[in-house]
């Protein structure tokens, strides 16, 4: 082991410098590929090749502990080096502070369904404050480190005018050197280009309720009569939801009037049955209380749902025989999912009206959305309009893009 330190010690210098372009390399591949996961827009390009992308990030981000490891390997002479160097040492504490950081609360990430989320939402919530904090300090102490800014004939930034009485060939005065013109620059940059999303995040993640009402009152649907909560509702007998809810969408947000609305059951069933909105409103709804899970790693907990259970619709509309599957179809004309007709028995299978005793606002997947407390959220499909009964298997479209078609969590 000595014998191994001490060969590790050899060359330090440029082992150094490996490292930290070892360390550069990491975070930049961890950036894109976390930008790419969290995009919508990336979801339904890629197809699959997310599924790619999300190993790739996972393998990279355990792939992070080899630099730290190798760093603590050198510390000690690298320590000595730093002597008298105290915002050096500061950097060195933060880089390994955010690295240390993004591979705990990443791996309880990747490890959600083991951890649950009494620890995925707060981890969570670390990944994105040091995404927020990190990305930019590390982009910032990059820059202003480029080994051109070294360069004597680059150090500074010069005046060319002629002031009162100095001689036309008087050499051009320094005023500030490069290297701290392009701090300043860059730091403005990032502060003018980050800040105020970094402002918004932060207000939602601390007061997720204020968020939840500024969804609600954006609602872009407009149907009337609003639907009146039952008692279980108002206040809502889940003593209202406790987490934040992050909107993905791969199409454009739909939204819905009096004349655009209608929700149909068809396919292998006995009786067809299409409602408008003043007849849908007007159904017999029930009340009840789920937490809600999506596939990323955060929960919603104590929802409080009003709404009619699936398998009361199905019994309303008679299931034939011959029927094996429930395809859900989305008012964006695009997104479907599908429950086994076992699945679609379950007691808790709702389609949802409201939610904490106010209509599901459009940012949420309202008017009617279903919801699977069982599953994961990608079979909770948004903006449901229509159910139709087939006799064969249907691959929804995350199922299709490598999500599993049992979505069990």
């Amino acid at each position: 082991m000595q014998k191994w330190l001490a060969n590790l010690r050899k060359g330090y210098g440029k082992k150094l410098v490996s490292l930290h372009s070892w360390n550069g390399w990491i975070v930049v591949i961890l950036a894109l590929t976390g930008l790419v996961l969290f995009q919508g827009l990336w979801r339904g390009i890629l197809g699959e090749g997310r599924v790619i992308i999300r190993y790739i990030h996972i393998v990279v981000g355990i792939a992070s502990l080899l630099p730290v490891l190798y760093y603590l390997a050198l510390a000690g002479k690298h320590w000595k080096q730093l002597k008298g160097k105290r915002w050096q040492k500061v950097n060195v504490i933060i880089v390994l502070g955010l690295l240390v950081g993004w591979l705990l609360s990443g791996l309880l990430l990747w490890q959600f369904r083991a951890v649950g989320p009494a620890w995925s939402n707060p981890a969570l919530t670390v990944h994105d404050v040091l995404t927020w904090v990190g990305l930019p300090y590390i982009i910032y102490h990059s820059v202003t480190r480029l080994k051109w800014l070294k360069e004597p004939h680059r150090r500074t930034v010069k005046t060319g005018r002629t002031e009162a009485g100095l001689h036309p060939a008087a050499k051009p005065e320094a005023v500030m050197s490069r290297r701290s013109f392009i701090r300043v620059a860059v730091g403005a940059g990032i502060a003018v280009a980050i800040g105020p999303s970094f402002l918004k995040w932060l207000g939602n993640a601390a007061s997720p309720g204020a968020k939840l009402d500024d969804i609600i009152q954006s609602d872009a649907n407009k149907l009337v009569p609003a639907p009146t909560p039952l008692p279980a509702s108002s206040p809502p007998i889940g003593g209202g939801s406790r987490g934040s809810f992050r909107i993905y969408t791969v199409t454009p947000i739909p939204a819905f009037d009096n004349s655009t609305f209608s929700f149909v059951i068809d396919g292998l069933v006995e009786k067809p049955l299409q409602w408008n909105w003043e007849q849908f409103v007007a159904l017999k709804r029930q009340v009840q209380v789920s937490d809600f899970h999506c596939v990323t790693g955060w929960s919603v907990l104590g929802n409080t749902w009003e709404g009619i259970k699936l398998k009361d619709f199905l019994k309303l509309a008679g299931v034939k025989p011959a029927a094996k599957t429930v395809k859900f179809y989305s008012g964006d004309g695009v997104y479907t999912d599908s429950l086994t007709l076992e699945q679609a028995d379950m007691d808790d299978v709702m389609v949802a009206v409201m939610h904490d005793g106010k209509p599901i606002p459009s940012d949420l997947g309202g008017p009617v959305r279903l919801i699977v407390p069982k599953m994961y959220a990608y079979k909770s499909v948004k903006w449901l309009n229509r159910i139709e009964l087939i006799d064969g298997d249907h691959v929804g479209y995350w199922e299709e893009r490598g999500y599993d078609i049992d979505a069990w969590v």
